[in-house]
């Protein structure tokens, strides 16, 4: 019974510690970066990349990212309202959603890629007080862009976006 007992006590006591933590690598630009382990070969990548049926497996869906965007003045009626922090959360499928306040009025709405172009998009935004905005852009990357947003009301901004 004593040798049972002494079995089950160190087993229970290996399998706490496989629980628990786990690591996450960051990149240099302080996203998560997921972890693809080395292939031995070309046949074992091709394995790796269908399913049990042989069929070809689909990549699992991307996580959405929030990044910052900061609206810079670029003529007489956005230097009157200053520079404006908003954030753009990319749903990593083309599309994504824009939050901001202008002139206290709470803005939302959503970005767009432009058809046929990988890094070009569109974005617009509407409050409930009728003000409305436009932007395009061009992403340098997956997260950080720079474009230029005009407002209802005349005021013209120079977007950066990204952390």
């Amino acid at each position: 019974m004593k040798r049972i007992t002494a079995t089950a006590a160190a087993l229970a006591a290996s399998l706490g510690t496989l629980s628990g933590c786990y690591i996450v690598p960051v990149g240099p630009d302080g996203y998560p970066h997921a972890y693809v382990p080395m292939q031995s070969s070309p046949l074992v990548a091709q394995a790796q990349a269908r399913g049990q049926d042989g069929a070809p497996r689909a990549p699992g869906p991307a996580l959405p990212a929030t990044m910052q965007a900061r609206l810079y003045p670029n003529n007489e009626a956005a230097t009157q309202v200053g520079m404006i922090s908003g954030t753009v959360t990319n749903m990593m499928n083309g599309k994504g959603r824009v939050q901001l306040a202008y002139k206290g009025e709470q803005m939302i709405g959503e970005a767009t890629r432009v058809s046929g172009e990988e890094r070009k998009g569109v974005a617009s935004a509407w409050g409930s007080n009728g003000t409305f905005m436009s932007c395009e852009y061009q992403m340098s990357s997956p997260m950080r862009g720079a474009g230029t947003c005009a407002f209802s009301d005349g005021a013209n901004y120079q977007v950066h976006i990204g952390n």
